[in-house]
């Protein structure tokens, strides 16, 4: 036959003990559960407005150039209607381009050899360009811009391919990601984009 060992009765002290470490332990696991619980929250909320409200970019090349320049990370606002002179991204082959509008539907585009642009017969003053030049250029001018349809350039005319030619075209309204509004990186570039 066995011997029964005597049960220790643990003494109040001790019990008082595990029974905070207990209560932190269930505090520590609650804490735990909804700080995961509202990081998760943030990140769905802020993946939501930066894929429907404000999406956020990388300038790839040169074709915006003095505008905007290679590695800039630019904040764009989804938007309804543009207007000239705004800088807008946009779906092209499974890319996103970035352009100035510079017509919109029934508008008139000219461009002359010097590299001026005209619309409905008005000079542009294009203060953003340093660089005039015809480009790629393969539409037939004067060119008036299709129903329901924008026309875009880029700032760097003798590289960018835009509107001027056939392979991008006018673009629409379904294409269009954002209007970019204001540059966030590098700092020293921080503020709005014009």
């Amino acid at each position: 036959m066995r011997k029964k060992t005597p049960t220790q009765i643990p003494e109040i002290p001790e019990l008082e003990r595990e029974l905070k470490r207990e209560r932190y332990k269930l505090r520590y696991k609650r804490t735990l559960k909804s700080t995961i619980y509202a990081l998760i929250t943030v990140a769905a909320c802020a993946v939501l407005v930066a894929t429907l409200w404000l999406p956020v970019l990388e300038i790839y090349g040169s074709s915006m150039v003095p505008t905007l320049e290679d590695g800039q990370i630019v904040l764009s606002l989804k938007t309804g209607k543009l207007e000239p002179g705004q800088i807008v991204a946009f779906y092209y082959n499974n890319k996103i381009l970035v352009k100035r509008v510079i017509g919109q539907s029934g508008d008139w585009i000219n461009i002359d050899t010097d590299g001026n642009v005209y619309r409905n017969g008005e000079k542009l003053a294009e203060p953003y360009v340093t660089d005039r030049a015809f480009g790629e250029c393969d539409i037939e001018l004067p060119y008036q811009v299709p129903e329901e349809r924008v026309f875009v350039m880029g700032d760097h005319r003798s590289t960018s391919i835009d509107s001027r030619n056939t392979a991008v075209g006018c673009i629409t309204q379904d294409q269009v990601v954002g209007r970019l509004v204001l540059c966030l990186w590098p700092l020293k570039d921080f503020g709005e984009i014009k």
